[in-house]
């Protein structure tokens, strides 16, 4: 296929996976941060391109997996409640939340929708006067802008019976958790393609010259990741610890101005809880004040829901780069897609679904 084949191109991957044998002298430890990427890699079976010495584990980068389990069991109950059109992208209704999850409430007859935009949940909410529609706000910096412009939309038409359930959550403060902890051992990251397109990569600067850590924007084609690999490797090698941009195509330094202005016209930066990993500082975004009649933590008066992590999962590990999937206990047994544990098992950008669909059979060898 035209403009894609070439970033599958086996020759070329060769070629890239040569070089990085040659540049590289030393064990390193490296971490993409965006799940599109853990699924690129582990379908394409990138790990075995490259040096056994390089170790490549994978970070919070899926933001299904990310969301808090008291925002599922939010969003469980809003959608159970009579009178409510629950909207969402699918990737969100096999989550599990502490007793069901949104399938499940479908099924038992709750009125739950997939959309495929924000904006769709606004023209539902306005053919159905009646109904308060409801937005399940998912995501990174990448989904952001058209969250806001929902809002946005539904406030320039004075809807009073729309509203979303806000969970966004930011990548540069999540990689400074990780770069912060005295568990860290990322040497290098490969930083999501998709957020960069949207915020640019300055704020990135800063955080490599803090910590030392070299970072490069990357696609998500294999010859993409195996690039930003090559370029990685090489900096770790010259003792470098600079920002640089693999996916020129499409990330420009500043981003997508026009985005972040609606962004922040519509949201303000918050401290944001992550799943299995905890609060951290300025990390998420929330409604601004003069758009809170469109929350719908507040307009449902849920107050504070506290839920327990089934103590077989270790999600949170896997989310910070700890652990691979597949030293999971309940890999494969008591978690699978049918019958989930956390999110990264059903998520379409979860490490745990990608092993479970490119590498269960290597992995029940191990």
């Amino acid at each position: 296929m035209k403009y894609l084949d070439e970033f599958r191109d086996p020759a070329f991957a060769k070629t890239l996976s040569e070089k990085i044998h040659t540049v590289m002298t030393k064990p390193w430890t490296i971490m993409e941060v965006c799940g599109g990427q853990t699924h690129s890699i582990v379908k394409s079976g990138l790990e075995k391109l490259v040096p056994s010495t390089l170790s490549i584990v994978h970070g919070p980068g899926c933001p299904v997996c990310v969301t808090p389990l008291d925002i599922i069991e939010k969003a469980v109950l809003i959608a159970s409640k009579p009178n409510v059109i629950f909207t969402s992208f699918g990737d969100m209704l096999r989550v599990p939340g502490n007793s069901t999850d949104l399938l499940h409430v479908k099924a038992a007859g709750g009125d739950v929708r997939i959309v495929y935009s924000p904006l769709d949940a606004v023209t539902i909410a306005q053919k159905n006067p009646d109904k308060e529609v409801v937005f399940f706000a998912v995501g990174f910096e990448t989904t952001a802008p058209a969250n806001a412009m929902a809002v946005w939309q539904a406030h320039r038409n004075n809807l009073k019976n729309f509203s979303i359930l806000c969970s966004h959550v930011l990548v540069p403060p999540a990689m400074e958790a990780l770069l912060s902890s005295a568990q860290n051992r990322v040497q290098g990251f490969l930083a999501a393609g998709h957020v960069c397109t949207v915020m640019g990569y300055e704020e990135y600067i800063p955080l490599a010259k803090k910590y030392k850590v070299p970072m490069v924007v990357t696609g998500f084609e294999p010859i993409d990741i195996l690039h930003g690999t090559l370029m990685l490797i090489t900096q770790l090698e010259e003792g470098r610890y600079e920002v640089e941009n693999q996916y020129a195509r499409m990330v420009k330094r500043e981003g997508n101005v026009s985005a972040q202005e609606m962004i922040f016209k519509v949201f303000e930066i918050t401290h944001r809880k992550w799943r299995g990993i905890g609060e951290i500082p300025q990390s998420g975004y929330r409604l601004k004040e003069e758009f809170s009649r469109y929350d719908a933590e507040n307009k449902f008066d849920l107050g504070l829901i506290d839920v327990q992590e089934s103590p077989l999962c270790i999600a949170g590990e896997i989310l910070r780069g700890m652990k691979k999937p597949f030293e999971c206990s309940a890999f494969g047994k008591e978690c699978s897609p049918e019958h989930p544990l956390g999110a990264p098992m059903v998520s379409s950008e979860g490490a745990c679904a990608a092993y479970y669909n490119y590498k269960r059979q290597e992995v029940s060898t191990i």
